[in-house]
This record gives structure tokens, sequence and C-alpha cells, in this order.
């Protein structure tokens, strides 16, 4: 009898990932997939633990998919969560019957796995996993952390920086057969740092054009500024999608300090300001806490001043959330709830009358987009999943490119229509 798998995925695109690289393993080993959890011989659910908020998310879905899956089946808890809270949560969760942190191979029966000494485990990094659904792929490049960036408990069960083998990247690329590729890990330019030897200084740069010559576009996630090179720069102008994803957090320098955190809005600005310089239609998206203890109101003020003059085309604010182990935990001057919303009410508002002028700015310009569905697609200037989309007429073609021309705003969604000719 054929056996059938579920997977919930929750938080980030890494995860996602994750996610995949088990589907490729459970499809390995003769299970099916199926979009209903309530026909799952097996329902594993992939979680998030970076705050609060995701964490109380993981929870809630487990619960929700132990009640609808057939009592039977077996409800594994994977991911972040498992990882790093594993046995106190598979005692507070009694419904689960695995909770396999990363690389622990999941249990698809009742029977017990047979082991002497140590579990066994598999390397998720390097897994493979099936050929893409949709014409665009994440593939994530590298695992872990080595920063110690205030806020952060990523590191303590991420662990340190593990980037991967060029050759098992591009292999992952070939097999993915896909026209869009987003390369993503937790530290994306430091790739190659833990392994100088093998993979060289600023091995990102090769692997960029490396990879560029495998894929229509090319697109990267989670850069930290300080590691943002010339040499990186040219690099992702040249594979024709100047898209800059900058982990910034905030604009004062006090501050950033005290988050442990590089750089300061002036450097910020800088270096924005030659990307546009290179390619003035460069599209950038960042992301800011709101909220870390010590924050002060002039604080505040140089992150609005900092938004007002780098005019993102993307932004999300977040409130900060106290997690174990960090150093912020060891801060004191912990900046009030009512305050902190208030704060970021005002950037969230800000920013998004700043991503309506630069959406308005398109309006009659004639684009190139790749068809993500029917209806759906995108440009350069959208990531997938975290922006706005491109909505075009349903009769373009899945998974190849077209050129429109952009006739309505609507939100931080564009409306278009087939250009003439085409």
């Amino acid at each position: 009898m054929v056996q059938r798998y579920y997977i919930e995925t929750l938080g980030c695109p890494k995860n996602q990932v994750d996610s995949d690289k088990i589907a490729g393993k459970l499809i390995a080993d003769g299970l099916v997939a199926t979009e209903d959890a309530s026909k799952a011989d097996v329902v594993v659910v992939n979680t998030c633990a970076f705050i609060e908020e995701a964490r109380k998310e993981s929870i809630d879905t487990m619960l929700s998919l132990d009640d609808t899956r057939k009592r039977s089946s077996r409800l594994i808890v994977t991911g972040c969560m498992a990882e790093r809270y594993g046995d106190e949560l598979a005692e507070a969760l009694p419904e689960a019957d695995q909770v396999a942190g990363f690389g622990v191979p999941l249990q698809l029966t009742r029977k017990p796995i047979a082991v002497t000494g140590e579990i066994p485990k598999f390397d998720l990094l390097n897994l493979p996993r099936p050929k893409s659904t949709s014409p665009w792929a994440y593939v994530k490049i590298a695992e872990g952390c080595d920063r110690s960036c205030g806020f952060c408990a990523i590191p303590s069960f991420r662990g340190p920086q593990r980037s991967r083998d060029v050759a098992s990247i591009l292999t992952e690329v070939e097999q993915l057969e896909v026209r869009e590729v987003v390369l993503i890990a937790q530290d994306l330019a430091s790739y190659g740092k833990d392994r100088p030897d093998e993979l060289g200084a600023g091995s990102i740069v090769q692997l960029v054009r490396d990879v560029a010559a495998m894929a229509d576009w090319v697109r990267l996630l989670y850069l930290y500024p300080s590691d943002l090179s010339d040499e990186l720069i040219d690099a992702i102008l040249d594979t024709g999608v100047p898209y800059f994803d900058l982990s910034l957090q905030h604009a004062s320098k006090e501050h950033l300090r005290r988050m442990k955190r590089w750089g300061d809005g002036p450097r910020f600005l800088e270096r924005i300001a030659r990307i546009r310089t290179l390619s003035p239609d460069a599209a950038f998206r960042s992301n800011f806490i709101v909220g870390y203890p010590g924050e002060t109101e002039e604080d505040h003020d140089q992150l609005l001043s900092f938004v007002r003059d780098a005019q993102l085309d993307w932004c999300g604010f977040f409130a900060f959330s106290p997690e174990d182990g960090t150093h912020a935990l060891t801060l004191s001057n912990r900046v009030e709830e009512g305050l902190m919303n208030e704060r970021l009410a005002e950037l969230r508002e800000l920013q998004d009358n700043i991503s309506a002028e630069r959406r308005d700015l398109l309006l009659g310009e004639t684009i190139e987009v790749l068809v993500d569905e029917p209806g759906i697609a995108r440009s350069f200037r959208e990531a997938p999943e975290i922006d706005g989309v491109v909505q075009v007429p349903e009769h373009l073609e899945v998974g190849r490119f077209h050129t429109v021309v952009v006739e309505q705003v609507f939100g931080p969604d564009l409306i278009a229509t087939e250009a003439p000719g085409k």
C-alpha cells in the first residue's frame, strides 16, 4: 500500500529548502506527497523558533494538524524548535510521535529505529531534493552563522557557518531546472570564509558568476552590509538582477553597537548611492528591529531620517523579541511596548508611502517579467514570496519571460498587459 506524506513549513526560506530536502528523502524512501494532511501517513511540521510569535505559530500548527490527521499516522516535529528545545518540546507535546532535530532520521513507522550507539545522522544541507514545481527555487549555500548579533539566537541552535562545496550547489541548481535561482544562507556574503583553503577568499563572487551561467536570473537574499564589496556588487549587477537585500537592522551607529552590529546610516547610504550610480533601476530591501533595549528617541529619529533618505523599495519593521541566551537579555533600558508600537507604526506608515511612490514610478513602463503561475509574474524588483507581484494576462505561459506594460498600481502589486507586438 502506498504511504503518503504531508509537510507543513513555517518560517523563512531556509526552512523551505530544508523541507524540500526532507521531501526528497521521503520520496527516496517510497512515500508519495499529498496536499491533504488528513490522508497522510506521515505528517511533518518544520518549525520556526526565531521569535516568540513564530514559536507560538509552530505550536498552534502542530496542535491543529494533530486534530486533523488520521490516528494511524505519525506526527513528526522537526526544524528550529525541535533542535533548540528538543527534550522540552517532546515533554510538552505528547501529541508528537517524534521530535527530530536537524539531521536526525525521521521515524516513519511506529516500529523503533534499531540502532547501536548513537542515532545515525544524515547531512540535511546536502541531501538531494525534488525538481522544483515553480520556475524559481531557493538554494541554500551554507548553514549556521559565525556572527554574534545581540538579538539573534540562531547560532546557538544552527551552529557555526558550514559552507557547501561549489560542485554540490551547482549540481542542485542543474537538477532543479528553474529559470531563477535564489541563493540563501544565514550569512550569505560570508560563504566560503569557513573553508578558505578549499573555497578561497571572496568565493561568493565566483559562486554567483557560476550560478548565473546556469540560470536566467540569480537573486541573493540576506547580505550583511560589511561584506557587500565592490566585487560582489559588480557580480550581482552582471547577473541582470540588480536586487539588493541588505540586512541593516538600524541606522544609529551607537545603537547598532548595542546590537553588536557593524555600520551606520551614512555608510549604508553611501553604499546604496554607489549602487544606484551603477544601476539607477536597482531595487533594495531591508529589515529593521524596533525597540531593541536602549533605543532612544534620537536613535529612532536617525532611523526615520535614514528611511526617508534611502528610499528603499521594500522594508520590514519588526518589534524586538527577547531571546534566551542572547546579549540583549543582559541589557537594561527596555523600551516599553506601547512606545515600541508607536515607533513601528510611524516607520511603517513612512515606508508604505515610499514604496507606493516607487511603484507609481513604474506606471507606463515596459518591463520584463517571469510568470510564476497563471496571471502572476515578477520582475527583477520583486523577490518571490516576500515582495509584491505583477498581475498579467492569464494566457501568458508559465515559466517563460514576457515583456509587459505596467498599466495600474494596486498597493504593492503592479497590473500589466502584454506589450504590443509580443
